[in-house]
Parts: C-alpha cells; sequence; structure tokens
C-alpha cells in the first residue's frame, strides 16, 4: 500500500512538470481566442488581433487586414493611403501554433505570424494577393521613409514597422499605421524595450532592403527556467531555417536559400539561455567563419562571397543579450553552428519546437530507481 502510495505521488509529480513545460496555449474566448506566451500576449476577435502585448506592456491595440482588391473596389483607398482611418476588415482565424509562434490566416488571404521572442515580431505577409493594413498604435507613430514608420510609447520605448518587398507604410490622419503590401511582401513590427540604437537601425535596413532574410532567436524558455529554445523568423521567401538544436553552449541550425546569392543570418541571444554569450565562435559546414568588426563587413562578405564572416554586438536592450550577425557568402545548404567557448553540458537542449521533457524524465529515472530499491528490499 506505502509502495502504491509514493508511486502514484511521483507520477502526479511527473504530470505536474509536463504541464509545467507544456508550450504558450490559446484559450476559447466568447468573442475569439487568446494567446499567452512567455513573451507576448494577444486575443483575436472576429476579424481583428487586438490588445498584442510584449512584456506585459500593450504595443499594439488592433490590426485588421482586407485584400487590396476589395478596398478598392469599395472605394476605400480613394483618397489615398494616409487619408484611410478604416477598412472594412476580413474575418480571421488563430489557425497554428508551436512553442514560440502563432499563425493567423485572414480570409482575405493574408497571413500573421507571432513570434514569441524578445522582439515581439509579427509578420503580416500578403500571400495569395496584396493587402491593406491597418494598425491602431498605442503610441506615437512617425513616418521614416515609406517603408518604415517608427513608433515610440510613452515611456521611451520604441517599436518599426517594417516594409518587406514591395508596398508602403504611411501613418494616417489619426495617427495610426496604415500599409499596402504587394503580394509576397509582408509588413513587420519589431518592438524594443528602450530607444533604438544605431545598431537596431542598421539590421532594420539589412530586413528591409533583403540583406539579412532570417532571425533566429535564442532564449530562456521561461523566467528562471534551465531549457533554451529557438526560434527562427524568415523574412525571404526563398530562406528556411531550420534549428537542429539549442542547448546553453551551443546552437546547430540549417540554412537553405534555393538562390546561390550570399545572404546575413541575424542572431539574438540571451545571455541567460547561452554561456558566454559575448565570447562565440562561429562554424559553417564545419570550418570556423572569421570574426569581423562591424555589421558592413558582414555584408560585404555576404555579397562578395569571400568567405563566412560574423560580429558580434552587445544588445542596447535592458535584458542582457548579445546580438550576432552571420554572413554566409554561398547557398544553397548551410550547417550553422554557435558554439560557447565556455562549453558547459547538454541540460536544457530542445529545438525549436520541442516541449523540453529533460525534468519529466529525470523524474521519471528517480521513480523508476525507488521502484527498483522497493522490489529489493
Amino acid at each position: 500500500m506505502r509502495l502504491k502510495a509514493t508511486a502514484l505521488a511521483l507520477l502526479v509529480a511527473v504530470s505536474m512538470v509536463t504541464m509545467a513545460a507544456a508550450p504558450a496555449a490559446a484559450t476559447q474566448q466568447a468573442d475569439g481566442e487568446a494567446y499567452s506566451g512567455a513573451n507576448i500576449e494577444f486575443q483575436t476577435t472576429g476579424n481583428a488581433v487586438a490588445d498584442y502585448a510584449v512584456d506585459g506592456n500593450v504595443i499594439v491595440e488592433n490590426v485588421t487586414v482586407q485584400s487590396a482588391s476589395e478596398a478598392e473596389s469599395s472605394g476605400g483607398l480613394d483618397a489615398g493611403l494616409e487619408a484611410t482611418t478604416d477598412i472594412d476588415a476580413a474575418g480571421l482565424e488563430l489557425q497554428s501554433q508551436t512553442r514560440a509562434s502563432a499563425t493567423i490566416r485572414s480570409e482575405s488571404g493574408a497571413e500573421m505570424e507571432t513570434h514569441d521572442n524578445q522582439r515581439g515580431i509579427i509578420q503580416v505577409r500578403a500571400d495569395g494577393q496584396s493587402q491593406v493594413v491597418n494598425v491602431n498604435v498605442s503610441g506615437d507613430a512617425e513616418s521614416e521613409s515609406d517603408e518604415r514608420v517608427v513608433v515610440t510609447k510613452d515611456d521611451g520605448s520604441q517599436g518599426t514597422f517594417i516594409v518587406v518587398g514591395d508596398g508602403e507604410v504611411v501613418v494616417n490622419e489619426e495617427g495610426d499605421v496604415n500599409a499596402d503590401i504587394e503580394q509576397g511582401s509582408q509588413l513587420v513590427y519589431r518592438q524594443y524595450d528602450g530607444e533604438r540604437s544605431d545598431d537596431d537601425e542598421t539590421t532594420e535596413r539589412m530586413i528591409q532592403n533583403g540583406t539579412a532574410t532570417a532571425e533566429v532567436y535564442v532564449q530562456q524558455s521561461q523566467e528562471g527556467g534551465e531549457e533554451t529554445v529557438a526560434d527562427a523568423v524568415e523574412y525571404g521567401e526563398d530562406t528556411s531555417v531550420e534549428i537542429a538544436s539549442a542547448s546553453e553552449s551551443q546552437v546547430n541550425m540549417t540554412v537553405e536559400r534555393s538562390q546561390s546569392q550570399g545572404k546575413v543570418i541575424l542572431t539574438t541571444v540571451s545571455e541567460a539561455a547561452f554561456e558566454n554569450a559575448e565570447d562565440l565562435t562561429v562554424t559553417v559546414d564545419g570550418e570556423a567563419a572569421a570574426q569581423a568588426d562591424s555589421y558592413s563587413a558582414v555584408q560585404q562578405s555576404a555579397a562578395e562571397g569571400d568567405q563566412p564572416r560574423y560580429y558580434v554586438a552587445q544588445s542596447s536592450s535592458a535584458e542582457a543579450t548579445t546580438d550576432v550577425a552571420i554572413g554566409i557568402d554561398h547557398f544553397s545548404e548551410r550547417n550553422v553552428a554557435m558554439q560557447s567557448d565556455g562549453g558547459g553540458g547538454d541540460g536544457g537542449m530542445t529545438d525549436g519546437d520541442g516541449a523540453g521533457f529533460g525534468p519529466v524524465i529525470a523524474l521519471l529515472a528517480v521513480v523508476g530507481t525507488l521502484l527498483a530499491a522497493r522490489r529489493h528490499a
């Protein structure tokens, strides 16, 4: 009887650990669904993504989309993009989610992908046809160019809307953000926990002009957790990133492009999740990449195709992170690894969407040991 009680208690503990290790969940609401992750939260209504928050702060109050053809036929764009203050929003549905992202599909043919990382990245893709996007922002919006709008909140933190591909983004008459993105292009939002730095602006330009076609975030799964999770954001349609593994000492990924031209892969590494993040090495196909002294040197190596190079920059974020830009000289498929010089075991290893069952396995091992001991007692 005592043995059964002990085993039952341990199995209950296993269930509790499994629940704690589960990915961010979407819960059913009366008027839609709500998503809550380690960094981001939002709700979906019948036709909008609402109350999009990063680290508990609402940065986007409302996002709606409509196909450009429907907007034009209904006269919604007759006065121009800047004069448009409302659109006939298409229906939305939270279609899928992984450990680090969620995908929302629109009846207009757009796809929104949200990323549960430090930047709280939102991508609105015009897959089937051109799309019009209307965003009610929480802050003061200001256009920097036809492809970039910066939003500043009362606390001084900033976020940026960027057009990747063909399209335009503007501030409308009510101080909100409108974008017209053509088929195959996307609108990207990136949030900062303070004012943008010169390095932040450099990476934004690389994303906007197509020099950087993907971005990888390496972070802890939850506050105080030991598990390392990696999330990939793909900006180029012809670029895919598969994260094979991520641990406290090494990240392994495969980057594939359908075109041979070299590109830059951006990474942001949480120092809480990756030992000695400032002192790391990068290999491409098993060969050591050369360390560069600037972003421009990395861009040059990718453009000229001489050899892989990487640049390490301390992030301006209040959270301790390190930014690493990796210039890959040519494609199609390249195996990229970032290795911490500090080494340090394989605890907490997981892939980009893994559930992280290390604690569960350890607890099951304890159960087995205890039961074996009881049998021989």
